[in-house]
């Protein structure tokens, strides 16, 4: 059995493989005020969680770590190695890759999107654009031979809600859901109008910029919490929406390295 975890800024998902098959998975905070010992602990309650359902002889005996938050990724690895006896590999531009990092500084490209490419050469066809819908909204591409030739960050959902409401004296914090129509009845609606459909707009726009200099249709693959809210507001249709990408990619790249 494999651990894969992704950290990142807001929320880490843990997953737990036995062969091919994601078991199950959890989200937890990310949480830098943590120790090592309370994740620890909360690793070993999570595992008890589903002993009920396995061999209990089966326990993860190996871990691969992607993070944004460094100092969480040694903590994890450190929290794995004292409870459990895993030594978890931390994935980078260093570790070994599907594809070739055809950028300026590769040292640059993070760890989430290293996993997000990976299984993206593994699953799909290409090219691809996998779109991941976190903290952040970012774009990586991989051309079809296997050169992942770069990306897009944007501000993601979240931040730009918060940022309204933050930033303004009468604008209040929103749940994040799909708005109906475009033109808004009402404050809330309005501004759900101006994140969920701007911001799937400028998605439709980048998709079409990014399959301009590729020269070609690209798979689209999405990925991420709000994947879904932004599905129906697109004029062009996802073509997958993969919600456990990133582990399936850590998975992959730890098979490629072991």
């Amino acid at each position: 059995m494999l651990f894969v975890i992704d950290i990142g800024n807001t929320n880490t998902n843990i997953g737990v493989f036995c062969d091919d098959t994601l078991l199950t998975n959890w989200n937890v905070a990310s949480d830098l005020k943590r120790t090592q010992d309370e994740y620890g602990i909360l690793i070993l309650s999570l595992i008890n969680s589903i002993k009920g359902n396995l061999d209990p002889k089966i326990t993860p005996k190996n871990a691969i770590i992607s993070t944004v938050v460094p100092p969480l990724g040694e903590t994890f690895k450190t929290a794995l190695k004292k409870y459990l006896n895993i030594d978890a590999v931390l994935v980078s531009y260093k570790s070994k890759l599907p594809f070739k990092i055809a950028l300026k500084e590769p040292k640059e490209l993070g760890a989430d999107r290293i996993a997000n490419a990976a299984a993206a050469v593994k699953i799909y066809k290409l090219p691809a654009i996998v779109i991941d819908f976190g903290t952040a909204t970012t774009f990586d591409i991989v051309n079809q031979d296997k050169n992942f030739v770069g990306g897009i960050i944007t501000p993601g959902l979240k931040i730009q809600a918060n940022s309204l409401s933050s930033f303004t004296s009468k604008l209040p914090k929103v749940k994040i859901e799909a708005p109906k129509d475009a033109i808004g009845k009402d404050t809330i609606s309005a501004m759900l109008s101006g994140i969920v459909k701007g911001h799937a707009c400028m998605i439709d726009g980048m998709i079409k910029l990014c399959e301009k200099e590729l020269n070609q249709k690209a798979t689209i693959i999405a990925t991420g919490g709000f994947s879904s809210v932004l599905f129906s507001s697109m004029e062009r249709e996802f073509d997958y929406i993969n919600k456990d990408l990133t582990l399936f990619g850590l998975k992959y790249l730890y098979d490629l390295n072991n």
